[in-house]
């Protein structure tokens, strides 16, 4: 009988048939588990299969094989109706007769358990094994704050969300993205605090999603981000499941992608990416000094060694009489002009940043020793850069450093170089015009939509009190969605909601 090419292939009343099918479908991998016995007395036979490492084994022994084998129930209907609504006690069970539909709950972690003269499979929810436990954030470290962090585990994840954020108007919906993984996806959002419009937009951005494997969240968020020249993260990634709650109460949507610790928020501002969870467990006061540091931070790490360049190439007259005789004398030595200066030592600095990161953790600590002794010292003293330069470099790195996000910090290294280009050009005006053009693009930048420069640009004074500074804790009790999220109607809330915060 022919058969269309898209046409689903059912399977036959038949058991050894159906067995020998789905293991010629998995090219008889050795990871495949087919276990064949007998329900109870009776001589009907079942087979059950899985993939070993992907299912919970104390569920497939206890309460699927041993319950099947050890059943003395009296078989009044028929066998397959009998075992899926009364031999097996599991909350996730579903029939399916299409192989495809059993190769991939095989492939999630399900079991498939295939009875004879039957032409259907019962899917069984059995996944688990073994996966990293829960730890401290890599990347965020915790100071003051819960030191949960996500692991690789999509259920893992939505269950720690959940306890997070006891919600029961916050919705999670499904998608798989990856032609040949099938990962599964999860997109969160709390009805009633998202905007309709801008959940619609990023379900529609990730139906555009076309690639073969996502190992990483961040495929996700290069694939559906407005612009991808922009050197600043049009998304944030977060460990952390109090920060995910958190903007989820302000009107974001999450992506958590099975295989990833990292879970994406959006859309956002550049407000967003300055901001950490912690600010919010410290008084007012010291929040908002911090803040302010990493605003200073922010444009330190831009224009701080461009700064040094212009000053001494172009406008020495601005620098404190007795500073300059000190810079010239350290200069009498360098044979390279402050531009081949700068662009030397910062790119040592980059390639010292870039190999402490890749290398295990006790070596790296051991090349920045080294590294930082070779670039401050030993650069110096063969007249190769001056101090002063090593000490902007330095500070330069340092304020990168204070910023929450790397994505963020890696992206104003980038641009770094070109205020330096910049400088060495116009000097002071290169700077300014550097500066201006930055706040252009930040003007014109939109994540998922929205401004990217809110609520500067466009200006909303009410929502400033939670930007550059935090104000006191009494203020911000109510977690109000952020005007420019704030649905147009308010949709009414779920039994046991209250009304809108």
């Amino acid at each position: 009988m022919s058969r269309s090419s898209n046409e689903p292939i059912h399977l036959e009343k038949n058991l050894e048939m159906n067995v020998e099918t789905i293991k010629k479908t998995l090219g008889n991998s050795a990871d495949l588990i087919v276990r064949k016995s007998s329900i109870g007395m009776i001589e009907n036979q079942f087979a059950m299969m899985y993939l070993k490492g992907l299912v919970d084994d104390d569920q497939v022994n206890n309460n699927i094989l041993r319950i099947l084998e050890l059943n003395k129930k009296d078989i009044t209907t028929n066998l397959l109706d009998a075992v899926y609504d009364e031999m097996i006690a599991l909350t996730e069970i579903k029939k399916s007769p299409e192989l495809d539909s059993i190769i991939k709950a095989l492939l999630n972690g399900d079991t498939a358990v295939l009875l004879s003269d039957e032409n259907q499979a019962i899917l069984l929810g059995t996944s688990g094994g073994e996966f990293r436990s829960i730890e401290e954030p890599q990347s965020e470290s915790v100071i003051r704050g819960s030191r949960s962090g996500f692991v690789e585990n999509l259920k893992f994840n939505l269950a720690l969300l959940r306890r997070e954020l006891k919600n029961p108007n916050l919705r999670i919906d499904f998608m798989e993205i990856g032609k040949h993984s099938n990962q599964k996806m999860a997109i969160c959002y709390i009805e009633g605090h998202a905007k309709p419009e801008i959940v619609d937009e990023v379900v529609r951005r990730l139906k555009t999603v076309d690639i073969d494997f996502s190992p990483d969240s961040g495929f996700v968020e290069q694939w559906i981000e407005d612009s991808n020249l922009s050197p600043f993260p049009q998304i944030l990634d977060t460990e952390r499941p109090d920060r995910v709650a958190y903007n989820l109460l302000r009107g974001k949507i999450g992506i958590i992608v099975e295989g990833s610790p990292f879970a994406l928020l959006m859309p956002i501002t550049i407000g967003d990416s300055l901001k950490t969870i912690e600010d919010y467990n410290q008084r007012w006061l010291i929040s908002t000094v911090l803040r302010l540091l990493r605003f200073v931070s922010f444009y330190m790490t831009l224009f701080l060694p461009a700064l040094y360049v212009a000053l001494v190439s172009y406008h020495p007259e601005l620098i404190p009489t007795q500073l300059l005789f000190t810079i010239a004398a350290s200069r009498e030595g360098v044979p390279f002009p402050s531009l081949i200066e700068a662009l030397i030592i910062a790119l040592f600095y980059e390639i010292l940043q870039e190999a402490g990161t890749r290398l295990p953790r006790k070596i790296g600590q051991t090349i920045g020793i080294v590294g930082g002794i070779v670039i401050g010292e030993i650069a110096v003293q063969a007249g190769i850069v001056t101090p002063l330069m090593v000490i902007a470099i330095s500070l330069t790195a340092i304020a990168a450093f204070t910023l929450p996000n790397y994505s963020l910090a890696i992206g104003l290294r980038v641009m770094r170089f070109g205020a330096i280009f910049a400088a060495t050009i116009l000097g002071l005006y290169g700077i300014i015009l550097v500066f201006i053009m930055i706040h252009i693009h930040l003007a014109n930048l939109k994540s998922i939509g929205i401004p990217y420069s809110a609520p500067f640009a466009p200006n909303y004074l009410g929502d400033l009190k939670n930007v550059i500074i935090r104000a006191p804790i009494t203020t911000l009790t109510k977690q109000q969605t952020q005007p420019f999220l704030e649905p147009a109607n308010e949709v009414e809330k779920t039994n046991g909601g209250s009304g809108t915060s």
